[in-house]
């Protein structure tokens, strides 16, 4: 690819005049902060129906990221993984923060299943639309680039090294969907209060970009990886409490010493679930659950242990959780075992949907006449010590065009992915240190 070379070549002639700067993490029990989340489409004038089918089509082409990923071989291949986190770069929801000094405030799409934190910086040979400026180093008295040396540089997936200057690319399909130099600046995060500026946070920072950021400016990984956000703030510990899907109040996001169930204002909850993470050494980054089984209207689901069970071989299965996915996916055996009790249960016509390429089991709402009430399954998802009873708005949807009520699942050719449509109410709890999820249902409106 002789013009991308040109255009890496003429990039790293434009990041000499950087200078290296010192690792620093915040320490202590009481660091933390509070953001807010706003879903990646809000306040953009679509309809509801378009927000829907816009969200569906992301999580669609997510999860066919996240699956080639799973299934490259070799397993976690520098270059492969670094191509297929990109295309799943598309996240949903946005968080706000500050880089530089004097700071520059932007908003970034949060992301649980990748580690860079990266935005758009000028000079800026290729870059995509998006809301605000692009960052300018030069007019920030705290920008310093990484050598070659430095630790983060070496956690890249693909890093280059040119005249000691760290230089990162990821790729998107055949060409630079971002590439720029690696190195450590200011951020600030929080809300009011809890607004904290934190010196030396590694960060990408882009001059060759391609794809869309979807309206925001920039990614900050919330990975398990070192490049994370929560790995370089030293203070393994996040929660979010996601507002119903079409809600206008924004959801919330807190770190650290906020990042607490005890307070969660649910008084008509049950008690806090807890389920501990599992590590797949294929994609050590990503946040997998041990699922145990699902229950649709108390009957338990005749699913073999194995479809949720991670291949050890070559790491491909498993279960994530994952902010960036809209909707739940279920590997196939799985999925049909859910639709097939849903057809059981529900016994209303099928109808085809607005959504079919990803909703195929919709049915015909309000009832035919005779009208007549209808009781729709309870769904429970069966963790490894813990059970997420799913209310009903977190797993049926209204097509408002067709009038059917669809099931918000869909298969996957591998694997399964818990997604944020199914978050909805809940609060829930990452907790690093001691490798476990935590959730409780909770009005995420008001707290």
């Amino acid at each position: 690819m002789p013009g991308l070379a040109v255009l890496l070549l003429a990039l790293l002639q434009l990041l000499l005049h950087s200078t290296p700067g010192a690792a620093w993490r915040p320490n202590g029990s009481g660091f933390g902060f509070k953001a807010t989340l706003r879903q990646v489409d809000a306040n953009k004038g679509y309809t509801e129906a378009q927000r829907v089918s816009r969200a569906l089509q992301r999580g669609k082409a997510r999860v066919a990221a996240l699956q080639s990923l799973a299934t490259a071989s070799p397993p976690a291949d520098a270059i492969t993984a670094a191509r297929i986190l990109v295309l799943a770069s598309e996240g949903e929801y946005l968080m706000d923060m500050a880089i530089g000094t004097p700071p520059r405030f932007y908003s970034s799409i949060l992301d649980t299943g990748s580690d860079l934190i990266w935005t758009q910086c000028s000079p800026c040979l290729l870059c995509v639309e998006q809301p605000t400026p692009y960052f300018e180093p030069a007019k920030s008295s705290t920008y310093r680039s990484l050598p070659c040396s430095a630790s983060m540089c070496n956690a890249l997936y693909y890093p280059l090294c040119y005249q000691n200057l760290c230089v990162y690319q990821y790729f998107y399909g055949d060409a630079a969907n971002t590439a720029g130099v690696l190195a450590n600046e200011t951020f600030t995060f929080g809300t009011n209060a809890t607004r904290v500026a934190v010196p030396s946070i590694a960060f990408g920072c882009g001059n060759l970009n391609a794809g869309s950021l979807a309206n925001g400016s920039g990614m900050v990984g919330f990975g398990r990886g070192p490049l994370s956000l929560v790995s370089q703030l030293g203070s393994p510990r996040f929660s979010y409490c996601l507002t119903s899907f079409q809600s206008p109040t924004p959801s919330r996001l807190y770190f650290g010493a906020y990042a607490t169930l005890n307070s969660t204002n649910a008084s008509t909850s049950g008690p806090v679930q807890k389920t501990p993470f599992v590590v797949n050494p294929a994609l050590p980054t990503m946040y997998f659950l041990n699922l145990t089984g699902i229950t649709v209207g108390g009957v338990p689901l005749p699913i073999d242990p194995a479809v949720f069970a991670i291949n050890e071989e070559d790491g491909t299965g498993g279960v994530i959780i994952d902010s960036g996915t809209t909707l739940t996916y279920l590997a196939q055996p799985a999925y049909d075992a859910v639709r097939a009790a849903f057809l059981a249960q529900i016994r209303l016509p099928l109808v085809n949907g607005t959504w079919s390429d990803v909703l195929d089991t919709c049915f015909q709402w309000p009832p035919p006449p005779p009208r007549r009430s209808i009781t729709l399954p309870v769904v429970v998802f069966h963790f490894d010590g813990a059970d997420m009873e799913l209310p009903l708005q977190n797993y049926m949807l209204v097509d408002a065009v067709s009038g059917g009520l669809c099931l918000a699942m869909a298969p996957s050719e591998d694997g399964s992915i818990i997604g944020n449509f199914q978050h909805q109410n809940f609060h829930v709890l990452y907790d690093l240190e001691n490798s476990f999820l935590s959730f409780v249902p909770a009005p995420c409106n008001l707290i």
